[in-house]
């Protein structure tokens, strides 16, 4: 669905990439098919101003920071400058690129938030936050962890990301847990506040009605107003943030001053070039978010509704991406399923342009991409060299071999007229976000220009009638010209090229579709040309699979707790000597209690036969309570040399299955006396 009117200014955004990572091929999922938009937009004379930014609030950042032993903002400022060089290198090309610590979005937050205040949609409300006793500090979203209320699945504190993916108010999170030292919450009151996104029912079913963009995003915002809009909790226990008004203890949440950074970004590309940032956010000027779809909820809902609370423009259109799988696993960093942009692909020698055309000519936008190392040779390999690179070069080469320039030639009306109708059914498609179809409707025309120069065989002609020889090739040129023109919001740089291999020595970024069917100039000297798109040899994405398998084992082994050491090999062999030395019985477990300055450690006393009792200290607090290991029968080592763990002396050992997060003490299968041996 389009809404976007051809005589007025569009302004584009990009979701805001989160600057506490590197960027990875997920994230050009919606940063490469808006880029193509745009130019595209510009492509059909149309004037559009495209922003973005770094998100470099909310607590994940602040967690990673601290974890590093760095400040926030040292954190972000890392990250921020690593995006703006990936969307640079991947000719994605932002009007302005801001972050939303730049003083120009805390400015524009405060503005805001104010006026909710004001106008009575932002309130006042006592609720309990999760506090840990331990670390002395309350814990907002990824500082708790703990049960969703709704499916009963581990979640953390703002979102059921392992289960029905809801999004969670503060204090609605069961049996917390702090993720900083491991150890139980409670929950404490405080005060807190809230918008009203309530009051904002009716016109939002209003405002969706009209929304333009893609289906996905207007029926799933759709779905979550039928089911009752509640308020939003719109401020953290943070330092690091926007300060909310009269509270220094308190910010306003990330996805309050996200979004108002594509008003902040604007304000900035308007300072920088003298343009108006009010026509869009004051005005009637098309407004266009490209964003994931795991965020439509805060684009199609919370974000509409603050800027109808504050008296501003709303989105024209929202146009929410499908997700990315690798090589057809569900997208996960920590599983290894994961594709980094520079490292795993540029760093690799492989093309920009290349990735840009994979993702948009792959499937709908608005379906889920498969990243497979073998589909994207065979598309590179079958479309960008077998058809359109095989047409550019084929017969360029031609001409210059025997011309050395454009020869002269009527351009046949069958010729425009296919260039006219692939132009018009590309601007179609691109303004109604269907970009595979566009690459589709995009690569016919390079299929009939492949036709048109087989069946008309200049090797032939040049041979019995070099004028008619002439006249074909300067048709393939002028079909050459359109393709470049039409490939250049999906190839910029290949097409940038290409351009000056034609004679061109203007700038065809800067060129619009108009100018595919004005005829080229016969006499224009021609150079060699260079090939554009060279095959994906077998030995090179073999090795980039490998890679990829390599980082999926290493993941699984490093999830299921494997040692690197232990990988690929037993110990060495011992003698039974060696194994006759270690003296292991059989023990019952009378006490058990938590060791002082330790998360990990429990202090044990065991029956092992003896006497007295023995005292081991066990690293098992992680996986046992202190209650649930009295009276355990164990199998412990006890000639081990005693060692101090803590201050507290540990007398023996405690053998027990390893496998990573999941750990069992050994026993015996029946009632065995305390101090029994093990043999």
């Amino acid at each position: 669905m389009s809404t976007i009117p051809s005589d007025k200014p569009v302004l584009v955004t990009c979701g805001l990439p989160y600057a506490n990572g590197k960027a990875h091929v997920g994230h050009l999922r919606t940063y490469i098919p808006a880029d193509i938009f745009v130019r595209s937009l510009n492509k059909n004379s149309q004037e559009t101003t495209f922003v973005c930014g770094s998100d470099t609030h909310g607590t994940p950042i602040v967690v990673n920071a601290e974890e590093l032993g760095i400040t926030p903002k040292e954190l972000m400022q890392k990250y921020h400058v690593h995006f703006d060089e990936v969307f640079k290198k991947m000719g994605v090309g932002f009007d302005a690129y801001g972050t939303t610590d730049d003083e120009t979005n805390h400015n524009r937050t405060l503005e805001i938030v104010n006026k909710l205040i004001d106008k009575g949609y932002v309130y006042p409300k006592v609720i309990e936050i999760a506090y840990c006793s331990q670390c002395d500090r309350f814990l907002p979203d990824r500082y708790v962890a703990g049960t969703c209320p709704h499916c009963g699945e581990k979640a953390r504190g703002d979102e059921c990301d392992q289960g029905c993916g809801k999004h969670l108010e503060p204090g609605e999170l069961k049996e917390p847990l702090c993720t900083i030292c491991n150890g139980p919450a409670e929950y404490k009151e405080q005060e807190h506040f809230f918008f009203k996104l309530s009051e904002f029912n009716d016109f939002l079913m209003d405002h969706l009605e009209h929304l333009g963009g893609t289906l996905n995003a207007r029926n799933y915002a759709m779905g979550w107003i039928k089911q009752e809009l509640t308020d939003w909790c719109i401020t953290r226990n943070l330092e690091w943030g926007v300060k909310f008004p009269g509270h220094d203890d308190l910010v306003v949440y990330v996805w309050v001053d996200a979004p108002i950074g594509y008003m902040a970004f604007t304000e900035q590309w308007a300072e920088a070039t003298g343009g108006d940032w009010e026509k869009f956010w004051k005005g009637d000027c098309p407004i266009v978010h490209f964003i994931g779809g795991d965020i439509i909820y805060h684009h199609c809902i919370f974000w509409p509704a603050m800027l109808k609370g504050a008296d501003y423009s709303q989105p024209s259109a929202v146009v929410a991406s499908g997700m990315l799988k690798i090589q057809d696993k569900t997208f996960s960093k920590s599983r290894g399923y994961v594709v980094w942009v520079e490292e795993d692909y540029l760093d690799h020698g492989f093309h920009p342009d290349l990735l840009r055309y994979y993702l948009v000519s792959y499937t709908s936008h608005t379906k889920e991409v498969n990243f497979s190392w073998k589909i994207f040779q065979d598309k590179i390999n079958t479309e960008l060299v077998g058809v359109l690179g095989n047409f550019l070069y084929r017969n360029l080469l031609f001409t210059f071999k025997n011309f050395g320039e454009i020869p002269e030639g009527d351009i046949d009306p069958e010729v425009i007229e296919k260039i006219n109708s692939t132009i018009e059914e590309v601007i179609r498609a691109n303004s109604e976000y269907e970009f595979k179809k566009a690459a589709d409707t995009a690569m016919a025309l390079a299929s009939y220009g492949n036709s048109y120069f087989q069946s008309n065989e200049p090797w032939k002609l040049i041979k019995e009638d070099k004028a008619a020889c002439g006249k074909v090739v300067k048709n393939c040129i002028q079909l050459a010209k359109a393709l470049i023109l039409l490939f250049e919001p999906m190839a910029p740089g290949s097409m940038a090229v290409a351009w000056k291999q034609i004679g061109m020595d203007s700038d065809v970024h800067a060129v619009t579709y108009e100018e595919a069917t004005v005829p080229v100039v016969s006499g224009t000297k021609l150079a060699k040309p260079g090939i554009l798109f060279t095959k994906l040899e077998d030995d090179k994405i073999d090795e980039m699979e490998e890679i990829s398998s390599m980082r999926v084992k290493a993941a699984m082994d490093k999830e299921a707790g494997i040692k690197e050491e232990e990988k690929m090999e037993f110990k060495d062999e011992i003698e039974y000597d060696d194994f006759a030395k270690l003296d292991i019985r059989v023990g019952k477990i009378l006490t058990a209690e938590k060791v002082k300055k330790s998360k990990k450690l429990l202090r044990l006393e065991v029956d092992i036969g003896d006497e007295a009792p023995r005292q081991v200290v066990a690293g098992l607090a992680e996986h046992y309570e202190p209650e649930e290991m009295i009276g355990k029968t164990v199998n412990v080592l006890v000639n081990l040399k005693p060692v101090k763990l803590c201050g507290v002396e540990s007398q023996g050992m405690l053998l027990a299955a390893d496998a990573g997060e999941k750990v069992s003490l050994l026993s015996t299968d029946k009632d065995m006396d305390p101090g029994s041996s093990i043999c």
